[in-house]
């Protein structure tokens, strides 16, 4: 996910936020900041933000309907083809 071209240091953003905010936009890879050679944020485009929170409500999701299931004793393997069944897509499709 992060490559040692998307670590900068806070003093570069500071410098170039213009810069910084174009390169995000482009490339939708989040950047790591670093204060004193430590990583200290990450710094993400808006959109691509909200796809990684979008998947990531999506998989607490089936985190909650697989516990759910476990407790009722129902194999989630037979859940996904009820699921896809029904709703005409594959949990290849879900799991992105």
């Amino acid at each position: 996910m992060f490559n040692t071209s998307d670590i900068y240091t806070v003093s570069d953003f500071n410098r170039k936020p213009s810069e910084h905010i174009k390169r995000l936009s482009k490339n939708k890879r989040p950047e790591i900041l670093t204060v004193n050679g430590k990583a200290a944020v990450i710094v993400q485009d808006a959109e691509a933000y909200e796809e990684m929170a979008k998947r990531a409500d999506m998989m607490d999701s089936i985190n909650n309907i697989k516990e759910a299931l476990a407790q009722k004793g129902r194999p989630i393997s037979e859940f996904f083809k009820e699921f896809e069944k029904k709703h005409g897509i594959s949990s290849a499709e879900i799991q992105g």
